[in-house]
Parts: structure tokens; sequence; C-alpha cells
């Protein structure tokens, strides 16, 4: 089995916030990701697809056409975006980057099979250079 992975780019804000909570609960819990005016984000995105090269091209996924799907089905969608007001994928869900990355997987595993026969493997999405989740698709 041969792993590929393309690497892409956004920015976006977003807060973290529980409309259950209280104001103070959810300081408490989020810190200042829960202020008021939002806090961004330079978000680095790791897709890693699985499969066996093509006996006519050597490729397990052409790099080319995984770029231009990421960035139509998901960049394009959430960079420079507010990710609590303005992407219809993360409605009335909180926007952490544990459910950011879920919801990425579900757009991918929709769209991988457009253009490749590869699996999805992995999604790694760095918040910062030090706080990264990675999936790789179980419930």
């Amino acid at each position: 089995m041969i792993y590929v992975s393309r690497q892409e780019h956004f920015n976006a804000a977003h807060k973290l916030y529980n409309p259950n909570w209280t104001e103070e609960r959810n300081r408490e819990v989020f810190g200042p990701c829960a202020n008021t005016n939002w806090h961004g984000h330079n978000f680095d995105l790791i897709v890693t697809v699985k499969g066996k090269p093509s006996p006519e091209t050597g490729f397990v996924v052409d790099l080319k056409q995984l770029s231009q799907l990421i960035r139509e089905h998901i960049i394009a969608q959430v960079d420079h975006k507010n990710l609590n007001l303005d992407v219809p994928f993360m409605a009335g869900k909180l926007a952490s980057t544990e459910n950011l990355v879920l919801a990425f997987w579900e757009i991918l595993q929709r769209q991988l099979p457009t253009i490749t026969n590869a699996q999805l493997h992995s999604i790694k999405l760095y918040e910062t250079p030090r706080n990264f989740v990675e999936y790789y698709g179980e419930a």
C-alpha cells in the first residue's frame, strides 16, 4: 500500500462557545478561545490517500487533481471565513478543530471517488504549529 499526501493552507476565524452554557462557563472551559470578537488561525491541512499505483500512470492519485478537489470543496468554503457564521457545513456545530476535521472527512469521502480509486487514509489539521488533530475515519 502506498500513502500519498497533499498539504493545503487556509486562514479562518472561529470562536469556541457552547450556547447552552453561561459566559462564565464558556470562559472557564475555552479561555480566550471564547473571545466575543472571535480569533483566527493559519491552518495547515494534510490529506493522505492510500492505494496502489496505476499501471498506466504510476500514480496512486494525481496530486494536481487532489489539490483541485481539496481547494474546491474545502478551502474555498473556509478560507478567510468565520467558521461559526460563514460555513454551511459547520452550522449548528461547535467550531472546534476536531469537528472541522470530521466535516472535512465527510466531504472528501464523498468527493474522492470522482478522481481516484484510492481510499482516504487520514486527515491532519494543524490549528497552530504545535496543536493539530488527526483523523483516520473511525467513528
